[in-house]
């Protein structure tokens, strides 16, 4: 896995940066009110553009984190990608890791 971003949390919003080879662009994550358990719970926005969704999940050893689906008109596939609490408390690391092929 590679670390792609980091952000910190405020109230219930995360904002941070994700950086790669080839983009690096402000995001936020802003929670959604309501809505059903498979809804997402967050939206993602870049500046003003919804780029994306978050879910809250809880990984096999019972860690929370928030799994990200970011998309845009300019890439080729959407970006998947887990929100998990870094070693310093206020701070958020974005993970990507490329999906297995079968």
């Amino acid at each position: 896995m590679s670390i792609i971003g980091t952000f910190t949390k405020s109230g219930d919003t995360f904002t941070g940066t994700v950086k790669t080879l080839a983009f690096k662009f402000k995001a936020k994550l802003v929670p959604i009110e309501g809505g059903s358990d498979q809804a997402p719970a967050y939206r993602v926005y870049s500046d003003d553009a919804e780029i994306g969704a978050g879910w809250k999940k809880t990984s096999d050893n019972q860690r929370e984190y928030i799994s990200l689906k970011l998309d845009d008109p300019s890439l080729t596939n959407p970006i998947f990608a887990s929100l998990f609490p870094g070693d310093d408390p206020d701070t958020y690391n974005l993970l990507w890791s490329r999906p297995r092929s079968n």
